[in-house]
């Protein structure tokens, strides 16, 4: 089904709809990703957790965890919340954990294929932003869901506390580079687009690949 880019609700393949929260000073992205079968997961619930909690119970999904993609409180702030009202475990990359202000149920390393219905959601290890930041790619839906690692328009930061530009170096080349132009990137700020799109107007993506 063709959506326009930034819509708010978007049903891909039949597979997986995606809703988009928009919160905060930092107008930071949550997402809620369902199969018509009503299984979820939440990824990067940073602010108001009533309205994860509303689109949760009001549709009658079954929430299978809450996803965050890095510690930072823009999208994880509403995450304790949301997992005791939900009654749905908290996952972030173990060397995210230590720094993240809340709790952890299950620690991932990167490579972990979780199941959503139809599709697969795979954990990959993209530090940079963050020594323990994630992206999440669904193979059979073409789209990422990259946090803070990569946006439409430019990268995630890499001068804060725990991140490295060398790293985020690493993370373009080595895999981010190696993804199909018609992947769809859903990131932690700002609207989504193609990887083909992003080689066209993405200069510091563009910078690091030396294209």
């Amino acid at each position: 089904m063709a959506c326009p880019e930034g819509a708010l609700r978007v049903r891909i393949a039949d597979m997986v709809e995606i809703k988009r929260f928009i919160e905060g000073i930092l107008m930071a992205n949550g997402y809620v990703l369902s199969t018509p079968d009503g299984h979820c997961y939440i990824v990067d619930p940073g602010y108001r957790p009533k309205k994860y909690i509303k689109e949760v119970s009001n549709r009658g999904l079954r929430p299978e965890g809450i996803i965050l993609t890095h510690h930072h409180g823009d999208h994880s702030g509403a995450a304790d919340i949301v997992s005791r009202e939900l009654d749905c475990p908290v996952m972030i990359h173990r060397k995210d954990a230590d720094v993240y202000d809340g709790r952890v149920d299950v620690l991932l390393e990167g490579g972990e294929e979780l199941p959503l219905g139809d599709e697969i959601i795979r954990i990959i290890h993209t530090p940079g932003h963050t020594r323990g930041g994630i992206c999440l790619m669904l193979d059979k839906s073409r789209v990422c869901f990259t946090g803070d690692t990569i946006f439409n328009v430019d990268l995630g930061r890499t001068d804060l506390e725990d991140g490295s530009y060398e790293e985020m170096c690493e993370t373009i080349t080595d895999i981010v580079d190696g993804w199909e132009n018609d992947i769809r990137i859903y990131p932690g700020h700002g609207d989504d687009c193609t990887m083909k799109k992003v080689r066209q107007i993405n200069n510091e993506f563009l910078e690091i690949v030396g294209s």
